[in-house]
């Protein structure tokens, strides 16, 4: 059995990430982001793909690194960590691990692009208020030799600012998997902000044409596709919600550090002590099952969704205890906007909800253990 830490080739991945968020994307950019209305970074994306970070599951044959999901995860900690606002999970994770299902040209060209950073995806699947991939109602009514795409779709993250769509659909025996562009004809993006600052859109398609060139994989068989990219995607969404709790649990302890009640420290007063202490704990306990998760998707992605929902439901709860604790010890400033721990916060909860709450993952394991 791989060993929970990070290898040598981890560590030094997440030391460059870090130098290079730490500089790019600390969280005042966000706040500036925010308060101008900005939902994207382009430019950053841009320098993100230089990186190499955008082909992190990419072949190498398509301009990729392929370094696998455990380092993905690795990135994706990183970014949670000063709240980094960027297509990550939604294109380098998601979108290239759908596409990488499919053995074909095109694939490989959509994988390229990917990769240089020039294209960028969002995932259309949910429709109602919870995360239902197997729920899905919206139809795709074949017409000739191809499909016409009639339906809503909501908390589309990135989906305002993404070039292209994965949507999932109905068609006549099942669910298939389509790859359009958005600014197909018919397709009408409403874009709207969440309380984290980021993007989710809500989409109408309104008699959109797809041919059978849009289909991604088998028609009827859109699981055997997506399936793989939902388990990758929430393995490094609880990885940026992992790295989300270290940001608050930072920001927290070195307050304690320096405020000061009747001229002592709050960090020498023992109940902040054990609090701060069982917050820690939580957060190596997270971070060990984010490694697991990712490893096991490293090895055969097939048998991984019981890491991976482990992961996702202990990341949601470990966050949400973190930007809770991180406000109460913080007192009434906690409270504030002019304060940085209410954007830990706002992303927290954004995140426990998209690709599937705490109750969710919590069933999946439940079922999987035969209760």
């Amino acid at each position: 059995m791989a060993k929970l830490v990070m290898n040598e080739e981890e560590t030094m991945l997440a030391d460059m990430a870090r130098g290079f968020l730490d500089d790019a994307c600390p969280v005042s950019k966000l706040r500036e982001m925010r308060d101008a209305g900005v939902t994207s970074d382009a430019a950053t994306w841009k320098e993100m793909a230089d990186l190499g970070w955008a082909g992190v599951l990419v072949p190498e044959e398509a301009g990729g690194s392929d370094m696998g999901f455990a380092a993905a995860n690795v990135i994706a900690h990183e970014m949670g960590k000063t709240l980094a606002v960027s297509p990550f999970i939604s294109s380098a994770v998601i979108a290239a691990t759908a596409l990488r299902q499919v053995n074909d040209a095109r694939a490989l060209g959509a994988l390229a692009k990917i990769a240089s950073g020039d294209v960028t995806y969002a995932l259309a699947v949910d429709e109602g208020i919870k995360f239902d991939p197997e729920g899905v109602q919206m139809e795709a009514k074949a017409d000739g030799n191809g499909f016409r795409l009639n339906g809503k779709k909501q908390f589309v993250v990135d989906g305002a600012s993404a070039d292209r769509l994965l949507v999932l659909a109905r068609t006549a025996d099942g669910l298939t998997l389509f790859d359009i562009p958005a600014d197909r004809v018919g397709v009408n993006c409403d874009a709207s902000n969440m309380i984290d600052a980021r993007d989710a859109a809500r989409i109408t398609f309104e008699d959109v044409e797809a041919t059978g060139e849009d289909v991604l994989g088998a028609v009827d068989n859109a699981m055997d596709i997506l399936k793989p990219a939902i388990n990758a995607g929430q393995a490094a969404l609880a990885a940026e919600m992992t790295g989300l709790s270290v940001g608050a649990f930072t920001m927290t302890v070195d307050y304690l550090k320096e405020r000061k009640q009747f001229g002592v420290e709050i960090g020498r007063f023992q109940a902040l002590q054990h609090r701060a202490a069982h917050l820690w704990c939580e957060i190596e306990v997270t971070s060990s099952a984010i490694l697991n998760a990712g490893r096991k998707l490293d090895e055969d992605s097939s048998v991984a969704e019981t890491a991976v929902s482990l992961a996702k439901a202990r990341a949601t709860q470990t966050a949400i205890l973190a930007v809770q604790e991180g406000v109460q010890m913080h007192g009434g400033i906690g409270m504030t906007d002019a304060f940085d721990m209410g954007f830990y916060m706002k992303r927290a909860r954004v995140s426990a909800e998209w690709l599937g709450d705490y109750s969710y993952h919590a069933e999946k394991i439940a079922a999987e253990r035969g209760f």
